[in-house]
C-alpha cells in the first residue's frame, strides 16, 4: 500500500492510534495533518515525522467541539496539499475516565453532573459530525475522498455508567456513517466505520473476554484503516467493521 501525495486529516493525533496512523500513513509517502489540542505534544510528532523524510506532516492544534476549528483544518489542509483524500476521526474518549471522575462521590449515572456527558457527546459524536460538514465541501469539490469513523465494541454493548460513549458511538457506528454514505455517493466519496474491541492503548483492555483470548494490537486497527483507504479497499462503503476478537459474538452473560 502506497499514499504518495494523498493527504489524510488525523483527529487525536497527538498520541494513541490517531499518531500511529498518522506515522504509518507517513512511512507510505503520505501528507499528513495531525490535529489535537496538545500542542507541544502535536508539534512534536510532527516533526518526528518530518524527520523521517518519507511523508509531509503538518501539526494544528484543533478542539473538534469547536467548528470554526475544524474549518481552519479542512482549509489548512487543501490549501498545504491541493485537496483531502482521508479524513479518520481517532479523537475521541469516555468522559468520566477522561475527565477522571470520582465513582465514590458520582456513584451512579444521573448523579454525575451533565456537563461530563456534554463533553463526552461533543467529543465523540459532534465532533466528526462538524469535521465530515466541514471536509465534504473539499471532497464534494474534487470528487472522491473517504471518512473513516472510529466506533467502539461500547456502542454494541452499551454502558450502564458511562452513557455519554455508547451513545456517541452508536450514532457513529450506524447514523453517521451511512448517512454520509449516502450524500457521497454521487460524488464518488465513501465512508466506512471501524470499531474496535479491546485495544492494548491502555492496560484495563487486556481485563476484557474476547473469542480469541486476547486484546488487539493498536497496529492491527491501523492497518485495517489503511486497508479501507488503499486501492484495495475501494468496495466497501457505508458500513461498520467490527475488530474485535471475536467480542461482539460472545454471549452477553460471558
Amino acid at each position: 500500500m502506497k499514499f504518495i501525495k494523498k493527504t489524510a486529516i488525523v483527529t487525536g493525533a497527538a498520541s494513541g492510534m490517531g499518531l500511529l496512523f498518522s506515522q504509518n500513513w507517513a512511512a507510505l509517502g503520505g501528507n499528513v495533518v495531525l490535529c489535537d489540542i496538545n500542542e507541544t505534544t502535536l508539534k512534536e510528532k510532527a516533526k518526528e515525522i518530518n524527520a523521517e523524510g518519507k511523508g509531509n506532516a503538518i501539526g494544528m492544534v484543533c478542539d473538534v467541539r469547536d467548528y470554526a476549528q475544524v474549518c481552519a483544518v479542512c482549509e489548512r489542509a487543501a490549501e498545504s496539499f491541493g485537496g483531502i483524500d482521508l479524513l479518520i476521526n481517532f479523537a475521541g474518549g469516555t468522559a468520566v475516565r477522561m475527565q477522571k471522575i470520582d465513582r465514590e462521590k458520582y456513584p451512579e449515572f444521573p448523579d454525575v453532573p451533565i456537563e461530563v456527558y456534554d463533553w463526552g457527546i461533543d467529543v465523540n459524536l459532534k465532533g466528526p459530525f462538524y469535521f465530515a460538514h466541514a471536509v465534504l465541501k473539499q471532497m464534494r469539490a474534487q470528487k472522491s475522498g473517504l471518512i473513516i469513523n472510529i466506533g467502539s465494541i461500547t456502542g454494541q454493548e452499551g454502558d450502564g455508567y458511562g452513557m455519554d460513549y455508547p451513545t456517541a458511538k452508536a450514532g457513529l457506528m450506524f447514523g453517521l456513517t451511512k448517512s454520509i454514505a449516502q450524500y457521497g455517493a454521487k460524488y464518488g466519496i465513501r465512508c466506512v466505520c471501524v470499531s474496535p474491541g479491546p485495544i492494548l492503548t491502555r492496560d484495563a483492555m487486556a481485563k476484557m473476554k474476547t473469542l480469541s483470548n486476547r486484546a488487539g494490537d493498536p497496529q492491527e486497527v491501523v492497518d485495517l484503516c489503511l486497508f479501507l483507504a488503499s486501492e484495495k479497499g475501494q468496495f466497501i462503503n457505508g458500513e461498520n467493521i467490527m475488530i474485535d476478537g471475536g467480542r461482539n459474538a460472545m454471549g452477553r452473560w460471558k
